[in-house]
């Protein structure tokens, strides 16, 4: 009897989208959890999360990394708006290392709920590569919603 090889899935995850969309929701995500939740659920073998990067916050990267992340830095600026005082969009990052890594992986898993991932959600379906896209809270681009049947919220999850 032959012996079925197993996909290799990737995810990718917007940090920032994904923390501030489970905060909006009055909860505080765990990651290691979440992690562990990535890799029994749906067998994500790599899980690259995209963050700005502070230098102050090293703690928080050594914990990632002990949780299984392969952490992708962005460079962070200081926007000038005093409620949000620094910017790390992540999207291009987030993007390129998709299709970087696309050689490597059968599925892939997005994690946002960011209208700007939508080329790369739909190139993905295309390719029949997309796995799910996660979504951090109810209230995701509408853009996304073409893509229904793959959208789960992380919600149901907690």
């Amino acid at each position: 009897m032959k012996k079925q090889k197993r996909q290799k899935v990737y995810a990718f995850i917007d940090s920032q989208n994904l923390n501030l969309g489970v905060r909006s929701q009055g909860w505080k995500l765990d990651f290691s959890k979440f992690r562990i939740f990535l890799k029994d659920k749906y067998k994500v073998s790599k899980a690259f999360l995209f963050i700005g990067f502070i230098p102050k916050n090293q703690k928080l990267y050594s914990y990632l990394e002990k949780s299984e992340y392969k952490i992708i830095y962005k460079p962070v600026v200081e926007s000038g708006n005093k409620s949000k005082p620094i910017k790390g969009n992540v999207d291009a990052e987030l993007v390129l290392h998709s299709m970087i890594e696309f050689p490597n992986y059968q599925k892939a898993i997005i994690v946002s709920g960011d209208g700007d991932f939508y080329c790369l959600v739909e190139y993905l379906e295309k390719k029949r590569k997309l796995e799910k896209v996660i979504v951090p809270n109810k209230k995701y681009s509408s853009l996304l919603r073409k893509f229904s049947k793959y959208i789960a919220n992380i919600d149901l999850f907690r």
